[in-house]
C-alpha cells in the first residue's frame, strides 16, 4: 500500500512516474522531432490509429462511401502512438494537441483535429448522418457532445487506473467505476425507448459512441466486462449489435488497426480494394 500523497506547493514532473504511458506523456506541447506526413491521391488525408477515437472517423468515411458519396474517398495513414508518431512536426502542424485522429482536407486546405469535430465537418460537407430537422439535429448534437465529455472518464479515468496505472488504487478505481456504470445506465435507459441515440435514424452520434461504450458492453474494453457487470445493460448491447454489424462499420474498424488478428488489420487504406488485398494476413502471408 502506497503512503498517502501530500501534494507539494509547486508540482514538478517526474518522467518515470506514469505507468505504461510514462515515456510518452509530458507536461508540454509541441513537436519532438521533424517528420513530414505522407500525402496520398485523395482529397481527404487521415492520420490515425484504430483506437475508439480513431474508429469513429474511419467508420464515418466508410459509411459515406457506402451511401454513395464518392468525394469521401480517403487515404488513411497509420500513426503509431506508442512510438511517438503524434509528436512529429507534420502531425503537430495539423493537430497541435498531438492526439489522433488528425485529418487534412487537401481540397480546401482545412486542418482538422478532435474526432467529434471531424465527424461534424464531414457530416456538413456531405450532408449526411446529421439530420436537418431541428429537433433531430439537436438530439444528435446532444449525444455527440455527451460522448465527447463522457468518454474521458471511461478511458483516461477508469481505463487508466484499472488497466494501466503502475499499481492498483482503490479510490480512483471505485470513483471511475461508479461514473462509468452511471454513464452506461444513462445510455441503457435512453436506448430502451430509442432505436438509435438520436431517435429513429443512425447518425454521427452513434458512430462516435459505439466504439467507446459499445465495445465496453461487449467486454472489449480493458478486460473489464465481468468487473463492470456489462451484461445488465441489455439495451446498450442491442444497440451495439445493431451498429457494429453494419458492413461499413466493420470496414471502418479495420482501418489503421495494428493489433489483434492479422486478417482484421488494414494498417493503411488508400482504395476500397485494399480490404480484399492488403490486410496484414495477406501482406505477411
Amino acid at each position: 500500500m502506497k503512503d498517502e500523497y501530500t501534494p507539494p506547493k509547486v508540482w514538478t514532473w517526474d518522467a518515470e512516474n506514469g505507468g505504461e504511458w510514462a515515456k510518452l506523456n509530458r507536461p508540454i506541447a509541441g513537436a519532438t522531432h521533424d517528420k513530414e506526413l505522407p500525402v496520398g491521391k485523395h482529397p481527404l488525408q487521415l492520420y490515425s490509429l484504430a483506437t475508439p477515437n480513431g474508429v469513429k472517423v474511419t467508420v464515418m468515411l466508410e459509411e459515406l462511401l457506402a451511401a454513395g458519396h464518392t468525394g469521401a474517398e480517403y487515404d488513411a495513414w497509420l500513426i503509431r502512438i506508442t512510438e511517438g508518431d503524434q509528436f512529429g512536426s507534420g502531425f503537430v502542424d495539423i493537430n497541435p494537441n498531438s492526439k489522433i485522429p488528425a485529418m487534412l482536407d487537401t481540397g480546401t486546405g482545412t486542418k482538422l483535429f478532435e474526432s467529434g469535430s471531424i465527424l461534424f465537418y464531414l457530416a456538413e460537407k456531405f450532408g449526411a448522418f446529421l439530420p436537418t430537422e431541428h429537433e433531430a439535429r439537436a438530439q444528435t448534437m446532444n449525444w455527440l457532445f455527451w460522448l465527447q465529455g463522457a468518454a474521458p472518464y471511461l478511458g483516461g479515468g477508469f481505463g487508466h487506473f484499472y488497466a494501466y496505472a503502475p499499481y492498483k488504487m482503490q479510490y480512483p478505481i471505485d470513483r471511475f467505476t461508479m461514473e462509468v456504470k452511471r454513464q452506461l445506465d444513462v445510455l441503457d435507459r435512453h436506448l430502451a425507448d430509442h432505436e438509435y441515440l438520436a431517435g429513429d435514424d443512425y447518425t454521427i452520434a452513434d458512430m462516435a459512441t459505439c466504439p467507446w461504450y459499445g465495445r465496453t458492453v461487449a467486454g472489449m474494453s480493458y478486460n473489464a466486462g465481468e468487473f463492470l457487470d456489462v451484461g445488465i445493460y441489455k439495451n446498450v448491447i442491442r444497440w451495439h449489435e445493431l451498429v457494429s454489424n453494419r458492413p461499413a462499420y466493420k470496414r471502418g474498424a479495420m482501418v489503421n488497426k495494428a493489433f489483434g488478428p492479422l486478417e482484421e488489420q488494414l494498417r493503411e487504406r488508400h482504395d476500397a480494394s485494399d480490404f480484399a488485398t492488403r490486410t496484414q494476413d495477406k501482406l505477411e502471408g
